[in-house]
């Protein structure tokens, strides 16, 4: 079942911040990032709420906000028209912020945590059937493609490790162990999880560093961006192999992999393949999952590879996959 609503993103204008503004907005953003260790784009998001927040703000002072006017700021959210989800964040991002300012000493009362939770439809995900996600995987062709056996290697990727995007793109070749089949991924809040690698993805993980990869690679080892970085702090050089880029999968200039060209990457082979030109990196995921409990695996396990950190976001698999759960009701129940 595919849930579509047409949403309206809130639009971004440029905000002067009072000084006193700035000064919090800059600690709450170091506060998210050292002491929270949120993800880096849920900081990004982070961010962009309480610029709106402060937005609607204006010359008022943080410490004189009571629930009532938070409650005006939440009607006004609600007059842009952004999805229930949306609206959500913004709230929770509110809390947080509230919450530092209290570790701070400048509020003696979180006044946020007052605020109702906003009431959400449960969408159902997306997912492709595993003949869609055959011919997707299959879609890479020497006669069309540059570079199709990294795009193949990426695609066997996110299918069978149900990683998000981001943790494809920050994926490093000392993660990646073929021989006894599995990959660590660095998820949310920087946690490590393995995850199995099937014969398919190795297959083609092995065809694309022997064949395209070390071409890449080599390209990046003669421009003056990898000899800038060369003696950068951030990068760590693979193996102690002098200029070698660490990354996996790197772009056609040999740099890393930008999120933003998977995503393209993705829509290209779904539109070849006659398969909705709207599925992301998030579907592969959502795929994944679903095939994996209506295969038999248990909710736990799948829990444990997608790298959630409650089983309750693992459980709206369950719903998506009926086929099953009649199966298991016919099975178990003395009148199935």
């Amino acid at each position: 079942m595919q849930y579509n609503s047409r949403r309206r993103r809130l639009k971004l204008k440029i905000i002067e911040a009072a000084p006193s503004q700035q000064v919090w907005l800059e600690g709450f953003l170091k506060y998210i990032t050292g002491e929270a260790q949120l993800a880096t784009n849920t900081i990004a998001a982070y961010r962009r709420d309480m610029e709106h927040f402060f937005r609607w703000l204006g010359n008022r002072a943080i410490d004189t906000l009571n629930v009532r006017l938070l409650a005006d700021y939440v009607n006004w959210l609600d007059k842009k028209r952004l999805a229930p989800s949306t609206r959500a964040r913004h709230i929770t991002s509110l809390r947080v912020f509230f919450r530092y300012l209290q570790l701070e000493g400048v509020l003696h009362a979180n006044d946020a945590d007052l605020l109702g939770n906003q009431k959400l439809w449960e969408r159902m995900p997306y997912v492709l059937s595993p003949g869609q996600v055959d011919n997707l995987l299959h879609a890479p062709q020497p006669e069309e493609d540059k570079l199709w056996r990294r795009d193949r290697a990426i695609l066997e990727f996110f299918y069978a490790t149900g990683c998000r995007v981001s943790e494809l793109t920050n994926l490093k070749l000392q993660d990646v162990h073929t021989k006894e089949g599995y990959c660590l991924c660095t998820g949310k809040g920087n946690k490590q999880r393995i995850v199995p690698l099937g014969a398919r993805a190795i297959q083609a993980f092995n065809a694309w560093m022997q064949e395209e990869r070390p071409k890449l690679q080599h390209r990046s080892q003669n421009t003056e961006h990898w000899r800038f970085f060369r003696f950068s702090n951030e990068e760590n050089l693979d193996r102690g192999a002098e200029g070698v880029p660490h990354w996996v999968f790197l772009s056609y200039k040999g740099r890393k992999i930008r999120r933003e060209a998977m995503w393209e990457l993705i829509k290209k082979y779904a539109i070849r393949v006659g398969t909705s030109s709207s599925i992301s990196p998030h579907t592969m995921r959502h795929s994944f999952a679903t095939h994996m409990l209506a295969g038999g695996a248990d909710l736990r396990q799948v829990q444990e590879m997608l790298g959630h950190a409650s089983i309750v976001t693992t459980q709206i698999y369950t719903h998506v996959d009926m086929t099953r759960l009649k199966e298991i009701h016919k099975k178990f129940h003395p009148r199935g």
